[in-house]
């Protein structure tokens, strides 16, 4: 695949679905995430989302994503089309990642909606610390540290409805 090194060793190999979560004042979700297994590596905030499972849709994959690490219901034909591709690979639990991104849009209708852990994995209930509904202002100005690594940067690009085919990132 362009842009990615030809010697990359890597121990899992996927595709997911990142989704940008708005709520009805425009408000993203993110995780606080930690690795459990590797303190070492700090905390970041992420976006929801995980890996395409066999026979799934992009939407589909969205809709139980969500689900999943939220307790919010989507509506797959409220999932928009992914218009940010990257590849990117990072190092958790012990092993090397190279994953493939599609990034999506959806938004839920009401004010920084509560969520519920119910059907969380056991690994996304020890890696979610905390989630937060941020204004795009909060989180272009924040010093945190995110995945994707440039989402400060290219969230509003993004959100202004620009298709980003965004060069791979190293990520840790």
């Amino acid at each position: 695949m362009p842009g990615i090194p030809a010697d990359l060793a890597y121990d899992v190999e996927r595709t997911s679905v990142r989704v940008v979560l708005l709520d009805a004042d425009g408000r993203v979700l993110l995780f606080r995430t930690i690795d459990a297994q590797m303190p070492e590596t700090g905390q970041w905030w992420e976006l929801p989302g995980g890996g395409i499972e066999p026979g799934e849709s992009v939407p589909e994959t969205a809709v139980r994503e969500v689900g999943e690490e939220t307790g919010l219901a989507l509506d797959a034909d409220a999932v928009s089309d992914p218009a940010w591709v990257r590849s990117v690979t990072y190092l958790r639990r012990h092993r090397r990642f190279l994953q493939h991104e599609l990034v999506v849009s959806a938004r839920v209708p009401q004010h920084q909606p509560p969520l519920t852990s119910d059907a969380r994995t056991a690994e996304e209930l020890a890696a979610y610390v905390e989630h937060r509904w941020w204004t795009v202002s909060d989180l272009v100005a924040s010093a945190e540290r995110f995945f994707p690594g440039r989402l400060a940067e290219l969230l509003p690009r993004f959100l202004a409805g620009e298709t980003i085919d965004e060069p791979f990132e190293y990520w840790n």
